[in-house]
């Protein structure tokens, strides 16, 4: 069954919220799915990996969602085709501007299309705005939930925004200097969907940049021992993870 969204980051790494895994880390139980529009028809572009090994961020906590990242391992690489592309985080000098009242940013996944509503077979998009601290952790909102570790995106009237079966996937952001798309999100949790005062919040990507690349290099060394570099690549990928029941 689906049960999160993720993030290719390299041909064996995707990247997903740490409550997906929270109790369930047998790698055997899981399947990534990569390249798939209709989760109920596998085109032939659509790969399907089994997971060697999940790693959880080891300050995730369940009660609050902080640190809610973890990264699978795929126990083989897959191949990059026009479907499936690796997201590139962005360059430090430009998360700030990224992170900041961005309004062309887009989030996209399999989850509900509304709160208690059912999943989509096919993959949705949307587009959101990053909103301003201040005003998501006001007393009309998350009341100082939300930390600097989290962005806030969707829209203070409500109705976009991220459900149950979207955690994990990838919040992104247009710069048009660059003219790139970047990852600066992925989401991880909300009062109900698409309410008024309450927009999704979001990992924000920068502020674990040091985790990110640490276990990328970690995964890559694994499989190259002779080799201590590592490349990421640039493009958008969207990814499923299935829990095997």
């Amino acid at each position: 069954m689906h049960l999160c969204g993720g993030v290719l980051l390299s041909r064996r790494a995707v990247l997903t919220a740490g409550h997906c895994v929270d109790g369930r880390t047998d790698p055997c139980s899981w399947r990534a799915v990569l390249g798939a529009h209709n989760l109920q028809k596998h085109g032939p572009f659509t790969a399907r990996r089994r997971i060697r090994r999940i790693i959880v961020h080891s300050q995730f906590k369940r009660e609050t969602f902080e640190n809610d990242v973890a990264l699978f391992e795929l126990r083989s690489a897959v191949r990059y085709s026009l479907y499936i592309q690796p997201m590139c985080l962005p360059p430090a000098a430009l998360a700030p501007q990224l992170e900041s009242n961005s309004s062309d940013c887009y989030i996209s996944g399999w989850g509900r299309t509304a709160e208690k509503g059912k999943t989509s077979s096919v993959l949705k998009e949307a587009q959101v705005g990053i909103l301003p601290p201040s005003l998501c952790n006001s007393s009309q909102g998350y009341a100082g939930l939300v930390d600097h570790r989290a962005l806030c995106a969707g829209a203070w009237a409500g109705g976009t925004d991220t459900c149950q079966g979207d955690s994990g996937g990838p919040l992104v952001c247009y710069q048009p200097d660059t003219d790139k798309y970047f990852l600066v999100g992925i989401a991880s949790f909300g009062v109900g969907c698409g309410r008024p005062r309450y927009p999704g919040i979001y990992v924000r990507l920068s502020q674990y940049r040091p985790w990110i690349k640490a276990k990328l290099l970690l995964i890559n060394q694994a499989q190259n021992p002779l080799s201590s570099t590592l490349s990421i690549l640039l493009a958008l990928a969207h990814t499923v993870l299935a829990h095997v029941v």
